[in-house]
Formats: structure tokens, C-alpha cells, sequence
């Protein structure tokens, strides 16, 4: 199975407005509630790709019931941990004149010494029988900014390939515990590097202690420097929608390449036909399958001189 991890879950909330004025009052046409976060994200898509998945991470209060009530009916397997706060939601509001999306996202709770303890036990066990693991998205209030290197680590000594997926000082301190993959967007890669040239700052982060990283360059595609080479993967042509979960399924198309045994340059078509499928899809963090067989032989995937 593949294990996720989502501190800092959310219920997702899509709202689809007919245009989006601001100071002004609108009228809601759609609403759309799914269980959110990064790595909630992840497992949903790897699940709809035919893995066994696992979550894990905090859920609490009435919007983590409800989180749950929504992740029940799913073939994603819930292993999440209590907390006595309140799950965060977040707010996607879909301007339908445009498809242009705006983000709202609640803080999350705060969670205990106790609570993150609890959670490492829990973390710890599910490794047993994981053949990868996607550490996902921020940390709620209370969790140090060690929390995903100690994970990281624990993966690690469990023989279990790791992905991070954050940014900040918890990516900063998680890929010096030397991850497999990292996947950092162009401003989470800028804000740990200092350089906003793909390629420098790619292969920067990789001497910081990543086996490997692969770039996040939006529409563009992916840009990943690995062990076997330095590939860049594009889509066929831009593609216009909500982009709210691409990246989580960019990573679900790693992680399953990965677990499969796929050469890198057939994860990276998965990873941006997945994250191009997903802008498409209606439903922030799902793709549309359709549009996924579509564009996987049309992803261009080429090798680089390093």
C-alpha cells in the first residue's frame, strides 16, 4: 500500500459563483464539499489510479467529522488521528465567466505535544507493510518545523522511499533528512534556494539532500533533476480550469511510478498528464479520466544536458 500524510487536513469547500466582483454580494450556484488537503488529495487520486492507499494525519472537531463522513465512502483507507481542535476548512470560489479560481484557507487547530506524539506511534506502525510514503502540505499550529525531517527519518530507517511535498523552513529542514523525492513549485524552490532559474535551483536543492527533485513550473510542466538524468515533461498545450490540487496529483503520478517501477520519464508524463487532467476537472483535487488518457501520450517528456 501507499501511505499519505496530511497534518493539516481540511474540508474543501468549492463554490462556483457566475462572475466574481469584489464588494460586491453573489450569488453561490454550486457547492461542492470534499475531504482536503494536500495528502487527502494525493490518496484519492493514487486511489482512482487502482492503489491500496492509506491516510494519515489529524482530523478533529465537527468539520473533521464531516471530513471523515466524506472520506468513508471512498476506497481510501482512514487512519486518521484525533485532535481536539477543529479541522480547518478551505475555500475555492470558482468564478464561472472566467474560470478563474480564488483560495480562502483557515488556519488549522493546534495541535498538543501529546496529540503529535500519539500520531509518530501511529505513523511508525503504518510503515510496516507501506512500499512508499507522501509527507504532504503544511503544519497545523503546535508541530514544530522539524516535524516532517523527524518523519523523513523514520521512513527512512523503516527502508520506505519518501516524498516531501512543503515549503518554508519545514522543507528546508526535511530534505537535509534526505528525502527520495521532493516536488517544491517555482516559489517554494526560490524561497529555499535564493535563485529563480529552474535549473539552478533544482539542482541546488538536490545538493541540499534530495535524491532527487522534480520543479513544479505551472502550466509548463515539471522539470526533475534524478539520479538517471535532468528530464523536463510539458503538456501538449495550456490548459485553463481550477488548479487547486494539480500539484497533489502531480505527486499521486510520481508516487505511483515509483511504487510501480517505471523509468522517470513515464512517471513524469503520468505526473503532468494527472496535474493537467486535474486544472480540467470541476472538483478541486480530482482529475478527469477522460482528459488523463488523453493527454498521457501526448505529455512531450525530453532529456536535458545537465
Amino acid at each position: 500500500m501507499i501511505l499519505t500524510v496530511t497534518l493539516n487536513t481540511a474540508l474543501d469547500l468549492t463554490y462556483r459563483v457566475p462572475a466574481l466582483t469584489p464588494h460586491a454580494s453573489h450569488r453561490v450556484t454550486q457547492v461542492i464539499e470534499r475531504p482536503g488537503g494536500k495528502g487527502l488529495n494525493v490518496a484519492r487520486v493514487l486511489a482512482a489510479l487502482g492503489h491500496e492507499t492509506v491516510a494519515t494525519g489529524f482530523a478533529g472537531g465537527a468539520t473533521g467529522a464531516t471530513l471523515r463522513e466524506l472520506l468513508a465512502p471512498t476506497s481510501v483507507r482512514d487512519e486518521l488521528v484525533e485532535t481536539a481542535g477543529t479541522t480547518r476548512r478551505t475555500v475555492a470560489v470558482v468564478d464561472n465567466a472566467t474560470g478563474d479560481t480564488t483560495q480562502l484557507n483557515e488556519p488549522g487547530p493546534a495541535v498538543t505535544a501529546a496529540e503529535w506524539t500519539a500520531f509518530r506511534g501511529r505513523f511508525a506502525e503504518l510503515l510496516d507493510g507501506a512500499r512508499a510514503v507522501a509527507l504532504c502540505g503544511s503544519l497545523p499550529p503546535g508541530i514544530h518545523v522539524g516535524a516532517y525531517a523527524e518523519l523523513v527519518r523514520l521512513a527512512r530507517a523503516a527502508a520506505v522511499p519518501v516524498l516531501l511535498d512543503t515549503s518554508g523552513e519545514p522543507l528546508r529542514r526535511g530534505i537535509a533528512a534526505r528525502p527520495d523525492l521532493v516536488k517544491p513549485n517555482a516559489d517554494e524552490l526560490a524561497h529555499l534556494t535564493g535563485s529563480r532559474e529552474p535549473r539552478r535551483a533544482t539542482h541546488d536543492a538536490r545538493r541540499r539532500g534530495a535524491h532527487a527533485v522534480i520543479s513544479s513550473l505551472g502550466p509548463e510542466g515539471l522539470l526533475a533533476a534524478t539520479p538517471d538524468g535532468l528530464w523536463r515533461a510539458a503538456p501538449p498545450a495550456p490548459v485553463r480550469g481550477n488548479p487547486t490540487g494539480a500539484g497533489d496529483s502531480a505527486v499521486a503520478g510520481l508516487l505511483a511510478g515509483l511504487v510501480e517501477g517505471l523509468p522517470w520519464p513515464d512517471r513524469l508524463a503520468r505526473a503532468v498528464a494527472l496535474s493537467a487532467a486535474t486544472v480540467l476537472s470541476p472538483v478541486a483535487g480530482e482529475f478527469d479520466p477522460t482528459a488523463y488518457e488523453d493527454l498521457l501520450p501526448r505529455v512531450k517528456v525530453t532529456e536535458e544536458t545537465p
